[in-house]
């Protein structure tokens, strides 16, 4: 049956041009050139990558699904806005993400990938010491989370991780920006305390470490909000 005829399915189109346009203005925003809240204009974007608007619309259209962006009538398309009430939104579900995400991966994690994780948290220490910024430990960091919920084993799981990924990484920006020597004191400590009991395969103790990690995060950057309000109205 030709399902591109009558009432059935149209044909596939290729999206490369639209998952790049939605690649590139991702790095953009997540390096800061567009910080939250600021307007993404199709013209100047499409002018800036020599592509054309369909296809920064579509790269937008991803970006939303990610959370990353959001359109409203008349308003246009912006970056989404930092702030207390959907930083605590968004890290009780990353929370509980993590959480699943550590037990799963101390049930099935090999001496192989454990070792993987302890690479990458000395990865993260020899860049600490040599001075590195925030957004290069982040980058990291979230490496760090993706290898964990990839080994956890669910594909579901690791699903929802990517689909807030983006905007995690957003708020942790946010965070670092805020407050670097806090995270830059934290960064290391944590994660490989995680790796130890990911090693003993001690779920219980790994998920609530994990859980604590995510929400003890999201207390620091309320702060850091909350700080900054009350200077903004002083």
């Amino acid at each position: 049956m030709d399902i591109t005829s009558g009432g059935g399915m149209g044909r596939a189109r290729r999206r490369g041009l639209a998952e790049e346009a939605a690649d590139r203005i991702r790095e953009a925003i997540l390096a800061g050139h567009f910080p939250p809240g600021a307007p993404l204009r199709e013209v100047e974007l499409a002018e800036s990558l020599d592509i054309s608007r369909g296809s920064v619309r579509e790269g937008l259209a991803v970006l939303a699904r990610e959370g990353l962006t959001r359109s409203a009538w008349h308003r246009g398309t912006n970056v989404i806005e930092v702030t207390a009430q959907e930083a605590e939104e968004l890290y009780a579900v990353r929370a509980a993400l993590d959480r699943l995400a550590a037990r799963l991966a101390a049930e099935r994690a090999a001496p192989q990938d454990t070792a993987e994780l302890d690479a990458r948290v000395d990865a993260m220490a020899a860049e600490l010491a040599r001075g590195a910024d925030g957004p290069r430990l982040l980058a990291l960091d979230l490496d760090f989370h993706d290898r964990i919920h990839r080994l956890a084993g669910n594909r579901r799981l690791y699903d929802g991780w990517a689909g807030i990924r983006s905007q995690v990484h957003l708020y942790q920006l946010t965070r670092v920006r805020l407050g670097h020597a806090d995270y830059r004191a934290a960064v290391v400590e944590e994660h490989r305390e995680l790796v130890r009991l990911l090693r003993a395969g001690d779920g219980r103790a790994a998920q609530e470490a994990a859980e604590e990690h995510v929400l003890s995060a999201c207390r620091v950057l309320c702060r850091q909000l909350a700080a900054t309000e009350a200077g903004r109205e002083a």
